[in-house]
């Protein structure tokens, strides 16, 4: 009995949705084989199809699917019926070894894509964290600074979602803006960090602070008003200036947010923009790793060496941050500087140096400026050009009790 030459099928022809019953017959032999394709109801030719042109097309399980190429992405010739699938695949009996290695191509594509999409993750996840303490010096420092002010940008929009942002004291020259940004620059001297200090206090009940990339920092009111010393203000600033002289804050996105700055590195996108707009957050809510808090500790306990000021004082803010139960609540400024016993002892430790020659780090005048400049006090107002006093002639913050006695008192008035 004759192999047959032909079956019936369902045509479309790629330019229009309707489709025709037709006849396929297999014409010629060998490589110059043909596929002729009949309508039914007609009797007239629609087409012929190159049998080395056909490949088999996405369908149902029973069906059989094929168009041909050259034609029309839509052109497609459909068998259904069980009988006609059977005689199909004895004309066209290459179409079956083509889909076999279609779907072998497919699944090698599929395994390989896999494998790298593993490798991307496992680099991502446990490759770049390693890496990124070395590839932050790879960032430009143009970059780092304008990628600082993306995200300033946008906690600035955050806040103002959540009820305004407001910065305390806009003049740039008042007594308390002078005194910040001095301490804060003076910290970063001799560090050899490209960038300086912007440091800005911002009226707002989120009790944190922190530091971005390229130097910009924010202290909010809410944290300020936690804040009983220049020792414990000196310290925390000392610290967060430690994170921009470390360049954690860009260590902290790469490790975070590493695909979106290499594409904005791969297509010069300098302005930040083509990363996630989430960096805010993720800045402002830093976990830093242990080894970066005890790196700032150690940057603050230097800069006290240089600028006379308690370095404790920063464990003193964090201890009594963490007996307030609202403060432990929000879980900002804690959360992100957890007090470990390790690290109250070694902040402890820590005392400034016995040069008493050198000016301490602010003033009592200069501390009343910063304490009220929140408020709407005349010395949150004041010309830095109208403080007559002499750094030098104020007292010595190490004169102040100690942290052990600080908290015996605490603990005797039930504080």
């Amino acid at each position: 009995m004759a192999a047959p030459a032909d079956f019936l099928a369902r045509y479309a022809d790629g330019e229009v949705a309707a489709m025709r019953d037709v006849l396929c017959r297999l014409e010629g032999s060998g490589d110059g084989a043909s596929l002729s394709i009949m309508d039914l109801a007609s009797r007239r030719d629609l087409t012929s199809w190159p049998v080395a042109d056909i490949a088999p097309a996405y369908g149902r399980r029973a069906d059989i699917r094929f168009g041909a190429r050259g034609r029309a992405p839509g052109a497609r010739i459909v068998v259904a019926r069980p009988e006609e699938v059977l005689r199909a695949r004895t004309v066209l009996p290459g179409l079956a070894a083509k889909a076999r290695r279609e779907r072998n191509a497919q699944a090698t594509f599929i395994g390989l894509s896999t494998a790298a999409l593993g490798g991307v993750i496992c680099a991502y996840i446990f490759g770049v964290p390693l890496l990124a303490g070395n590839l932050v010096g790879l960032v430009p420092p143009a970059w780092e600074k304008r990628l600082g002010d993306t995200v300033a940008t946008q906690m600035q929009t955050a806040l103002a979602r959540d009820g305004g942002f407001a910065v305390c004291d806009t003049d740039a020259n008042s007594v308390a803006n002078v005194a910040i940004n001095r301490f804060a620059n003076a910290a970063l001297a001799g560090t050899g960090t490209p960038f300086k200090a912007d440091v800005t206090v911002v009226k707002t009940t989120v009790p944190n602070a922190f530091a971005l990339p390229g130097g910009k920092a924010f202290y909010f009111s809410g944290l300020l008003d936690h804040t009983q010393s220049a020792d414990e203000f000196a310290g925390v600033l000392a610290h967060e200036m430690g994170h921009v002289a470390h360049r954690d804050g860009m260590q902290q996105l790469i490790s975070t947010a590493s695909t979106g700055l290499l594409i904005g590195f791969v297509l010069g996108d300098m302005t930040g923009l083509s990363v996630a707009g989430g960096l805010g957050t993720t800045l402002i809510d830093s976990r830093f790793s242990r080894d970066a808090e005890r790196s700032a500790d150690r940057f603050a306990a230097e800069t006290a060496t240089r600028l006379r000021f308690q370095p404790v004082g920063l464990a003193n803010l964090l201890e009594r941050v963490a007996s307030d139960d609202r403060f432990s609540q929000a879980l900002a400024f804690l959360s992100t500087h957890p007090l470990t016993e390790e690290r109250r002892l070694a902040l402890e430790a820590l005392r400034p140096g016995d040069d008493t020659t050198l000016p301490p780090a602010f003033t009592d005048s200069e501390w009343q400026a910063i304490k009220a400049m929140c408020g709407d006090t005349p010395a949150a107002s004041a010309s830095a050009s109208d403080n007559n006093d002499a750094p030098a002639t104020s007292p010595s913050p190490a004169s102040g009790p100690s942290p052990v006695e600080r908290r015996h008192d605490k603990q005797q008035h039930g504080k």
